[in-house]
């Protein structure tokens, strides 16, 4: 019920306002549609610009995002690069050192006079 008086008061005071915008206008109605339209175009070209400002902004920022992520992946592939490097050299190295090894066992092995079997069969690869 409650709500039923609520929406004629909404009626009641729209009917008002209407009343009172024709009574007190201050331009006669084909001014006012005049000066309606003109704020809305205004409005509409004000909204234009700030598009296409705003299409610009992200263009940049695209570009901008584009541009750090290829700095990113190109120090990427180059911390990769030097690690890949500095990784092959020491497995170089691991293999050179248990080269050496096996040599020395072989070689203290020839000096007492024992057989190769002694090495535990150890190949150098």
């Amino acid at each position: 019920m409650e709500e039923r008086s609520g929406f004629g008061y909404f009626l009641l005071g729209l009917g008002i306002g209407v009343a009172a915008g024709i009574l007190w206008a201050p331009r006669a109605g084909e001014e006012t549609r005049q000066f309606l339209a003109d704020k809305a175009g205004e409005g509409a070209d004000y909204l234009k610009s700030r598009a296409q400002d705003s299409t610009e902004y992200v263009r940049q920022r695209a570009n901008d995002l584009k541009q750090s992520a290829s700095d990113l992946y190109e120090q990427g592939r180059s911390a990769v690069s030097k690690h890949r490097d500095t990784l092959g050299a020491a497995v170089e190295a691991g293999k050179q050192a248990y080269r050496d090894a096996v040599s020395d066992v072989k070689a203290a092995s020839a000096g007492s006079g024992t057989t190769s079997s002694s090495t535990g069969g150890v190949e150098p690869v």
